[in-house]
């Protein structure tokens, strides 16, 4: 158990994941060691400071969330991804902690056997999704050796699927760089970038915002985020209160409480785009290794947040946009007479600001807004639907907050209700087909990533231009 529970903690940890797989590049490249080694260490230690800037934000957020709340009387479910998997885990550890094994070992497969070439790499989301699994087929009657083959197969094929429904939207996000979304929040992405096509222009993205002179320090994105969130932080310790705020802010004046908050809000911000740059510089280079050598034609999938640094200006307006559709949202569900799904800022921050990215890459500024704005829909509905579900395992009180989570959960547990047991089975051999079927079918792309003729023509033209440099 002890052996288990180590590789569980390495295979968790996707700076560890980061690490392994850019040192398994560079000594297929026959880099000399101590290339290896800064190369090994550059992407561990980037993604470590993009998780110390993304638990920065979430420690100053929860403040903000908690003042909302007490400011304008909101009670009901905040969906969140840790609550649950912690208390998932004091029934389900050892189903989650194989079912996650199980499904590492079959995306690695699958990008070597298959055209699905992604490689996920995000694997704390991984844990999450295998710990949905394991309580989702534990609903339908599954236990053990089966439970663990079929939430192996669906994850494993999951993380390998996912990233290819969208990697034509991705590759428009990175100007043709060769990463993929690894991320369980990724098909509110694509349907955010399929609003932005039809709302907006491409070409009047969010990063061409003409801003006048006098208002120049606007670009930086630094001051601009701190801005932006002061107003945010301000109006909501207002609307709770100076004695509310008071008790959360260890006596600290109520309004200099909020401002702090706003500023080391936006300073995370800024940890996370250097650890972004930090990962790209090296380990997409390291990745040629395993492209070459040990899975042809491998694309790393990773974390959201590593995209933020392609259109920091829709980041912003993402999450803003998205937080606004979230309390829609909220108000549809309780005139529906439904489970009310309190806005969780951690979640509409970053699926907010992704699909904010992924709006604008389609559809420019409108196509961040309206794009944002539908993913924060999504983020009260789908939980809303999967509260039952998970309500049959005692987790009344939260839920997964990320639109995959919800999807995935939805389409195991209504086809359990609905075909039974050999429902379920069936979603896994669908899935192994879907795997299997393409390498017999001649396609364009060695990689699969739905580029059309007139894409790949662009992204060529693009990285033609990028070699000048």
């Amino acid at each position: 158990m002890g052996v288990l529970e180590f590789f569980k903690d390495v295979l968790t940890e996707p700076a560890l994941l980061m690490g392994l797989m850019a040192f398994v590049g560079l000594v297929a490249l026959k880099k000399p060691a101590h290339k290896i080694m800064s190369g090994t260490l550059k992407p561990i230690l980037g993604y470590l400071m993009l998780g110390a800037g993304a638990d920065f934000i979430v420690l100053n957020l929860d403040p903000l969330g908690k003042m909302i709340e007490k400011g304008f009387n909101i009670k009901g479910v905040i969906p969140n991804n840790e609550a649950i998997v912690s208390l998932a885990q004091k029934i389900l550890g050892v189903e989650t902690m194989s079912i996650l094994i199980t499904g590492l070992i079959i995306n690695l497969l699958i990008a070597r056997f298959t055209k699905y070439k992604y490689v996920f790499l995000t694997g704390h989301h991984s844990f999450f999704m295998a710990c949905l699994l394991s309580a989702v087929l534990q609903t339908a009657g599954f236990n053990g050796i089966v439970l663990i083959a079929l939430g192996g197969i669906i994850l494993g094929a999951w993380s390998a699927i996912s990233p290819a429904i969208g990697q034509r939207y991705t590759l428009k996000v990175t100007d043709g760089d060769d990463v993929a979304m690894g991320h369980f929040g990724s098909l509110a992405y694509y349907i955010s970038a399929w609003v932005g096509s039809k709302v907006g222009k491409e070409e009047e993205s969010t990063e061409n915002i003409k801003i006048p002179e006098k208002w120049g320090f606007l670009r930086d994105t630094t001051i601009s985020t701190a801005l932006t969130m002061m107003i945010f932080y301000l109006i909501a310790a207002i609307a709770a209160g100076p004695q509310y705020v008071s008790t959360l802010s260890n006596g600290k004046a109520p309004i200099l409480f909020a401002l702090l908050c706003a500023m080391k809000f936006a300073v995370g911000v800024t940890i996370v785009y250097s650890g972004v740059r930090m990962i790209l510089g090296d380990l997409l280079p390291a990745f040629q290794g395993i492209a070459t050598k040990v899975i042809p034609n491998a694309i790393p999938a990773v974390d959201c947040a590593v995209f933020f640094a392609y259109a920091p200006t829709a980041v912003v307006i993402g999450f803003i946009a998205s937080f606004v559709g979230g309390i829609v949202g909220m108000l549809i569900l309780g005139v529906l007479g439904g489970v009310l799904i309190i806005p969780g800022l951690v979640p509409h921050f970053f699926c907010g600001a992704t699909a904010g990215i992924y709006g604008n890459a389609t559809g420019g500024k409108r196509g961040a807004i309206f794009g944002s704005f539908v993913n924060g829909l999504l983020l009260s509905f789908i939980p809303a639907l999967l509260l039952p579900i998970l309500g049959n395992l005692g987790f009344q009180n939260t839920t997964f907050g990320d639109f995959d989570f919800g999807i995935i959960g939805l389409v195991i547990g209504k086809t359990y209700e609905y075909l039974g047991r050999a429902g379920v089975i069936g979603i896994a051999i669908a899935l192994i087909i879907a795997l299997i079927v393409p390498n017999f079918i001649k396609t364009k792309s060695k990689v699969l990533n739905n580029v059309t003729e007139e894409d790949e023509e662009v992204l060529n033209n693009v990285y033609e231009e990028k070699q000048k440099f």
